[in-house]
């Protein structure tokens, strides 16, 4: 309302320079003025513009970040299953070289046993052929 107002004062004013009439200060305030609002009204134009390409970039960026997070889960998912897979696996073979290794162990323990019989077979043949030997030498 008030625009329009201003826009028909500025018309009137604009025929006073169309007649060659003096502008008063108020005819120069109101052209001034005028100009000021028509400006204005451009700025406003823009600003619009520049809020509509803020909320456009704003709704790209959402998507963006939707995107993002939706990889990152997707990612995050697969990073845990592999984990799970490696950890079994690392789990499996642990279990398998523990066997491994408690077998190994017994294999030693009946091998330190078979030596140990051994030894006590030499020690014995040993002693007998000592025997022998002195028995032996004392005949002849």
């Amino acid at each position: 309302m008030a625009q329009e107002a201003l826009r028909i004062a500025v018309d009137k004013v604009v025929e006073k320079l169309r007649e060659g009439k003096k502008l008063t200060t108020e005819d120069i305030f109101l052209l001034y003025l005028g100009t000021i609002v028509n400006e204005l009204g451009g700025i406003r134009g823009e600003i619009a513009r520049l809020e509509q390409r803020i909320d456009q970039i704003s709704q790209r960026i959402d998507a963006t970040n939707q995107r993002i997070d939706a990889l990152a889960d997707s990612l995050n998912k697969r990073i845990d299953t592999v984990a799970e897979s490696l950890n079994r696996r690392i789990d499996a073979v642990a279990d398998s070289l523990g066997k491994r290794i408690d077998e190994t162990n017994k294999r030693i323990d009946a091998l330190s046993a078979r030596i140990d019989d051994v030894q006590k077979t030499l020690l014995e043949i040993q002693r007998l052929l000592m025997e022998l030997l002195k028995t032996g030498t004392g005949r002849s």
